[in-house]
């Protein structure tokens, strides 16, 4: 009653009115647009417009031998109506699309109403969702998608429902422009912190590589942190790069640096791989490395494979603008030189599945080391990790270093991801403080023994069996 009263009182309204059998012997399709109106198709016909497929076995259960099927197609913004209290999300082409068979409600359906949104291949950032109109929810009415399925593609989403009423496709932002600007605004100040302490960190890392006399396996390891800590330099280096020119430059330039950005952090991520290898060769394997020019071999390798996947990348042309738009669907709220959305399989390939293999790899691995160093403060012999405020240091910096801080980035999910990135933004500032602290906690010798150290660590690891035979 309320449906069809909503219906009589809406003036020009595109509806279509169509008397259909309990008997029909095949599904009925129809087309509609915001411009056309709803029509019937044929089943071999095609539009480009969005289509509605009522299944036939929708009308067997109906009592009545003819039923009126009433499709209505609202322009929300004409009319003013549809719209939550604080609503963020964007109806695509303030489109709604009601749909009513006969009088009664019908809800429950086992082979499910289709509806198919057309519309323009959506910005990186945004996610479609198919949502119904309900009147009972709050005191105006809201947005529901209980008992609808969203079958997004490129250029057309097909929604699902069990049930008729009025419907529509939202389109969520991944963040809307305060809080966008609000990240950018966090994320420039905090690579400015990161790359200040990764000087600090290389400074410190070549200073006591030089000043201080350590067996080759420790200088190894500084040699390898410096490295790291570089990565991380130019990462920032590439991100302040990109959110200072993007947008300003031509679209050459912007595919270089795009390629720039996502070659720093491919050098990243390696590195982070190449430090959970160290580290697992130190503590599983308790082998001396005797590699012949052996960290230079890892600098060819931390720094010359990102190079390998972004010519790939480059010769297919990934690179380019990558913006995300606003709640409204007009402005633009972040616009970068990165992976365009055509070609979002290189992101998820080269970014998320790579580092995906990488933080599972170094979790592994941190859970032996944390194993491996309990035990041996069990026993008494590291005297340095007796300390709870050293314990949890050397913790967090492992930590940072196997790169778990980026984990982060695979819970940003729609608008309830904000504060997901905050915190991912806030802890990746944070990191090159906390690989500074803990080198130089770890590192620095107080005494001629080094007993807080990692090398400490190793060699009575080495030493135990032995001593035990």
């Amino acid at each position: 009653t309320l449906q069809s009263g909503l219906h009589s009182q809406l003036v020009g309204l595109k509806t279509l009115l169509l008397n259909v059998s309990k008997a029909v012997t095949r599904d009925v399709l129809i087309a509609f647009s915001p411009t056309e109106g709803p029509i019937t198709l044929n089943t071999t016909e095609k539009r480009k417009a969005g289509k509605i497929h009522l299944p036939k076995g929708m009308f067997w259960s109906l009592s009545s031998q003819t039923v009126p099927v009433v499709v209505t197609v609202l322009n929300i913004q004409q009319f003013g109506m549809f719209k939550e209290i604080n609503q963020t999300a964007q109806v695509l082409d303030n489109t709604v699309v009601g749909i009513t068979v006969g009088e009664s409600s019908i809800s429950g359906l086992q082979d499910p109403v289709q509806l198919t949104f057309t519309h323009r291949q959506l910005p990186h950032g945004i996610t479609p969702q198919c949502v119904f109109w309900d009147f009972s929810k709050g005191q105006a009415g809201g947005w529901r998608s209980s008992g609808c399925v969203t079958q997004p593609g490129d250029k057309e989403t097909v929604c699902s429902c069990d049930h008729l009423t009025f419907f529509t496709l939202l389109l969520n932002p991944a963040v809307d422009s305060a809080s966008a600007k609000a990240l950018t605004t966090v994320a420039t100040a905090g690579c400015g912190v990161a790359m200040a302490f990764s000087i600090f960190t290389i400074a410190f890392c070549v200073f006591i590589r030089c000043r201080f006399r350590f067996e080759e396996t420790v200088r190894i390891n500084l040699g390898l942190h410096a490295n790291f800590v570089g990565s991380l330099f130019l990462l920032n280096l590439a991100f302040l790069l990109n959110s200072g020119l993007s947008g300003r430059t031509h679209m050459r330039t912007c595919r270089v640096l795009g390629g720039l950005t996502h070659y720093c952090l491919l050098c990243c991520f390696t590195w982070t791989a190449l430090e959970g290898c160290q580290l697992y060769l130190l503590f599983v394997k308790v082998l001396g490395i005797y590699i012949h020019h052996y960290l230079a071999k890892l600098c060819l390798l931390g720094w010359g494979f990102p190079v390998l996947v972004v010519g790939v990348a480059g010769a297919l042309g990934s690179y380019g603008e990558y913006s995300i738009q606003t709640t409204d669907h007009q402005a633009i709220a972040v616009c970068v030189c990165w992976i365009t959305s055509k070609h979002l399989l290189v992101h998820y390939i080269t970014n998320c599945g790579y580092f995906g293999l990488i933080f599972l790899f170094n979790m592994v691995i941190f859970g032996v080391v944390t194993q491996k160093s309990c035990s041996l403060q069990g026993t008494g012999a590291v005297q340095g990790y007796r300390k709870p405020w050293k314990v949890a240091l050397v913790a967090a910096g492992l930590f940072c270093l196997l790169g778990a801080t980026w984990a982060l980035a695979f819970l940003t999910y729609s608008i309830s991801s904000v504060p997901i990135l905050y915190l991912f933004t806030i802890l990746n500032s944070l990191q090159g403080i906390f690989i500074f602290i803990w080198l130089v906690v770890l590192y620095y010798p107080k005494t001629r023994e080094t007993t807080g150290s990692l090398s400490y660590i190793i060699r009575h690891d080495r030493t135990t069996p032995a001593s035990q035979e």
